[in-house]
């Protein structure tokens, strides 16, 4: 899958890989499986800070969506017998709202130039290869490096010889790349559902759900493509879903589903409280006005009415 127009971005991954393994290096020996697993996983999470900023447009644009979605269903249920003109009025309205319904895009559009840069850098050094800018050295520590007992560069279809050229257990590495496919698969399939649980939550009548649904179903299997992934690059993928599924949670339930009311108007609920005011209920506690002290009522104060004297003992009265 080697792109020659890419050169330069394979260039700039190896020497990253580089840089944070010679960082790991200073107490981390450079054989060490540890040191490679922190090396990728660490270039995965640097990666998805950088396209932090694509996911917030991902999801302030999937907010303007749910805001709109009241309009959407009126919208379609107006021109449900004409399909072209349904779908021109539904655009309209997105575009004079800023919401762009392919925006969800934009981070895995973003994450593909990674993901083959890191499949060609891997693969070279699974083939021995010291290419863009990678010493021989550096290769030759990746293919001595294993994490729990499979090589770096192994795949589920590496030879048994191939294996063993490597210093590993080939019925060990096969057992260790079928459990970190089977997480991928996991993984793959709670980051879908995930993320379409949300979107007809928002959209109940979308006539894409169906095929929606399929979708989250369907995405698992993809991953039994990664049998033919080197355990790095499962790896990478396991560690980006990981990601991925944290950052949608944070998010969702820092910005809840707007829901709406009886007139029809569109409410935004209260964020849901986050990790860290469960662990500090103190934090929480001056945020929320259920915990503030409630004062106490004041004592009912009896007017006590003057006792009337006798017409000798009165002195004189004042008119008020």
């Amino acid at each position: 899958m080697e792109l020659s127009w890419l050169n330069w971005l394979y260039e700039a991954v190896a020497q990253v890989i580089a840089w944070i393994h010679a960082g790991y290096s200073t107490f981390i020996p450079p054989d060490n499986g540890l040191n490679w697993a922190l090396t990728i996983i660490t270039l995965t999470v640097l990666m998805r800070l950088l396209i932090f900023p694509l996911f917030m447009k991902q999801m302030r644009s999937s907010r303007k969506m749910q805001e709109l979605a009241p309009k959407v269903q009126e919208l379609r249920k107006r021109y449900k017998n004409d399909k072209q003109r349904m779908n021109q009025e539904v655009m309209k309205v997105y575009q004079e709202a800023g919401a762009n319904p392919l925006g969800g895009c934009l981070p895995i559009v973003a994450q593909f130039p990674i993901f083959i840069s890191m499949f060609t850098v891997l693969q070279a050094i699974a083939q021995d290869q010291a290419k863009y800018g990678m010493s021989q050295e550096m290769v030759d520590s990746a293919r001595s490096a294993h994490v729990f007992g499979a090589p770096i560069p192994a795949t589920f279809f590496t030879s048994s010889e191939h294996i063993v050229a490597l210093g590993a257990e080939p019925v060990l590495t096969k057992i260790v790349l079928g459990i970190f496919v089977a997480v991928s698969s996991l993984t793959t399939f709670l980051t879908v559902r995930q993320s379409v649980t949300r979107s007809m939550a928002q959209m109940p009548d979308n006539p894409m759900a169906q095929q929606q649904k399929i979708l989250m179903y369907i995405s698992p299997l993809f991953a039994i493509f990664s049998l033919n992934f080197a355990l790095g690059l499962i790896l990478y993928w396991v560690t980006t879903n990981l990601w991925t599924l944290g950052q949608q949670h944070w998010f969702y339930s820092r910005h809840p589903m707007p829901v709406v009311d009886a007139k029809g108007n569109v409410v935004q609920p209260e964020p849901k409280p986050g990790l860290l005011s469960r662990i500090l209920p103190g934090k929480s506690a001056a945020k929320e006005p259920a915990d503030e002290p409630v004062a106490e009522p004041a004592p009912k104060v009896i007017r006590q009415q003057p006792t009337r004297q006798p017409r000798s003992k009165r002195t004189g009265s004042k008119k008020s």
